[in-house]
């Protein structure tokens, strides 16, 4: 960051807080003391009313205000995603403060990035939130893959399948991002597979924006295809009974699987799931020893006791 790009940001910074130190900001911008100093003083000579308090730290003057802060396209899309996650995360009343504080946001927004939100807005999805979980690694190809849909480029990937775990070279036309509890998808058109298909993002091993240009007049949109696979997937209701000393065990792998909801019943933990493998649940479950029982429905049941017998055999 150059040198006029830090004070203005560190102008942006006092408008925030009603006082913040110098430490913070040193910190913040990975500077020393004494240049943050000398840049409080710049502002000071600039004609920024800034007041210093011994052992408090800097404020603005009452009643300054900055002119409209212009935010960079990044910017402008990571407020996007924010308000997707905000909508599923929160209760109501705290999404609606949340939204109407957005849009005053929004209102200094250039014309350019209030086009490109309204361009993109429906190319992210929020299907299930789990609030508790914070974006895995996914989040280093979030950015680049948002960019390739603003932009409408192709993105050239190396992208790891889960079953069998292979590695592939991938060329994708975005089509739209989508979170169910905490994983994070995108929805493209595989130029090797000259098909749709649905990819999660912390399985690329790299990620690079291209030259190529997409039109995106010639694919569905992202809550169509979302439609499209949800009805062609049968979900398996699955119950569980887990036990109060196992729940601890299932906390984070719980959102991977389909988890729906819990109620308490006695000294136990009934788990509702929804999930489209019985194979790839029937895995999981066995991993969890006798930590839980399946109470419904019979062909995972039936399933669990023919892995097990497997098992049995194969162990001699």
């Amino acid at each position: 960051m150059n040198r006029i790009d830090r004070l203005t940001a560190i102008l942006t910074h006092l408008q925030s807080k009603r006082t913040i130190r110098a430490s913070e900001l040193a910190a913040r911008f990975e500077v020393s003391l004494r240049t943050i100093y000398r840049d409080v003083r710049s502002l000071e000579e600039s004609g920024v009313p800034i007041i210093g308090e011994a052992g408090q730290g800097y404020s603005l003057v009452e009643g300054y205000r900055l002119p409209p802060i212009m935010f960079s396209r990044e910017e402008a899309l990571s407020m996007l995603v924010a308000e997707k996650l905000v909508e599923k995360s929160l209760g109501e009343e705290s999404s609606k403060h949340f939204k109407e504080a957005l849009i005053k946001i929004k209102a200094v927004l250039k014309t350019s990035e209030k086009d490109l939100l309204v361009e993109v807005q429906d190319t992210i999805k929020v299907l299930k939130s789990n609030p508790s979980q914070m974006m895995n690694k996914s989040s280093k190809a979030f950015q680049t893959i948002l960019e390739a849909i603003s932009e409408k480029k192709v993105l050239s990937t190396a992208y790891m399948t889960f079953d069998p775990e292979l590695r592939s070279e991938r060329e994708l036309e975005s089509i739209g991002m989508f979170q169910s509890y905490d994983q994070w998808y995108l929805m493209a058109f595989c130029r090797l597979r000259n098909d749709y298909r649905t990819f999660r993002l912390d399985r690329f091993s790299h990620l690079r924006l291209t030259e190529i240009s997409y039109s995106t007049t010639k694919h569905p949109s992202l809550q169509s295809y979302l439609d499209k696979i949800s009805g062609e997937r049968k979900l398996h209701q699955i119950v569980l009974e887990v036990p109060d000393g196992s729940m601890k065990y299932l906390v984070n792998s719980k959102y991977n699987n389909g988890f729906v909801s819990e109620k308490k019943v006695g000294e136990l933990t009934e788990m509702t799931f929804m999930n489209s493998s019985i194979e790839g649940f029937v895995r999981w479950i066995i991993t969890l020893g006798d930590m839980v029982v399946v109470k419904r429905p019979a062909v995972l049941q039936n399933r669990l006791a023919e892995l097990i017998e497997e098992i049995k055999e194969r162990q001699g």
